[in-house]
């Protein structure tokens, strides 16, 4: 069953679009750990947030990425970045008007 990882990150003031692009360089290997979706995203009157949802094939996929040493390294060099703010929630998807 698919699983939602929806949240906030804080970022430092003034590095927000530095997050941005660090979060989204390109990561076949996320694939590979059983993430089928990654988006980040902006909102102007919030600058100093950066908005991310993850779709991911079971809560367990999520979980295992995070103990991979590439995806503990990626979550090391976006630290700097953060200001300790997080916010946002997680769920297994029980079904949707868009698909079967």
């Amino acid at each position: 069953m698919t699983y939602v990882n929806a949240g906030t990150l804080g970022a430092v003031p003034g590095k927000r679009d530095e997050l941005v692009s660090l979060l989204t360089q390109r990561n076949e290997r996320l694939r590979d750990l059983g993430c089928t979706l990654y988006e980040v995203g902006i909102d102007d009157d919030e600058p100093n947030v950066v908005f991310v949802v993850e779709l991911w094939e079971s809560a367990g996929a999520h979980q295992d990425s995070l103990s991979q040493p590439d995806v503990m390294a990626a979550i090391a060099e976006a630290r700097p970045l953060l200001n300790g703010q997080f916010g946002g929630f997680r769920f297994t998807v029980a079904g949707s008007p868009l698909r079967d």
